[in-house]
């Protein structure tokens, strides 16, 4: 089966949207699943060794699934090294799953701005302050955050001061080419649709190939 429509179905009632950005909205409204934007993200060095970790979505557009982070840190190092990725969104409480792969692109700079001034204070200090993924010793990064709180003028938690996005720090988009959708269901027979893109740019109007996976 082939589809234009974009790979994002609703957890809950497995109705496709027109749009990928209503996935966003719709991750906070999950009943009973209290941090549906956490996902496992995946990643693998040049030579194929992978590490995984737990971080939060940040958006969802017409492009893919958006996170920002250091790009000095491990996974930045290795998204550059080898530019692919994988997401699994996993929500116990509704026995649903959502599988995700594919390249990855760097958000534009404008786009990492806007929302690294959309985070508090303390959080655009501690971008500063953590040389992600490096080894410290106890006490070195709170020492660093005190220091950058002086250097920007912090007094009592002002939430008015001017703090620019640093160069080492953005976010990371990852272009789908394949999303799968998993609801649990009595006995492991489990339900598993996968949507692979069929055309070769990412766009509104790509093409997707419609499986049925055996559990």
């Amino acid at each position: 089966m082939a589809s234009h429509a974009p790979p994002i179905i609703a957890v809950t009632t497995h109705h496709q949207y027109d749009s990928p950005t209503t996935l966003a909205p719709n991750l906070k409204k999950i009943p009973a699943v209290v941090e549906p934007e956490a996902m496992t993200f995946s990643t693998a060095s040049a030579s194929g060794i992978p590490s995984s970790r737990v971080v939060l979505l940040k958006r969802v557009d017409e492009g893919g699934f958006v996170i920002y982070t250091n790009y000095t840190s491990r996974k930045s190092r290795e998204l550059k090294e080898n530019p692919v990725a994988a997401l699994t969104f996993y929500w116990k409480e509704i026995h649903r799953q959502v599988r995700v792969v594919g390249r990855v692109e760097m958000v534009a700079k404008l786009e990492s701005e806007a929302y690294f001034k959309s985070r508090p204070v303390g959080s655009r200090i501690g971008a500063y302050a953590s040389k992600q993924s490096t080894v410290v010793e106890e006490g070195d990064v709170q020492r660093r955050y005190h220091v950058l709180e002086e250097r920007f003028g912090i007094q009592g938690g002002s939430a008015d001061v001017d703090i620019p996005l640093p160069e080492f720090w953005g976010g990371w988009r990852v272009i789908p080419d394949e999303v799968e959708f998993w609801a649990g269901k009595p006995s492991r027979l489990h339900d598993r649709v996968r949507y692979t893109r069929v055309s070769t740019e990412a766009s509104a109007d790509s093409t997707w190939k419609i499986d049925r996976l055996a559990p």
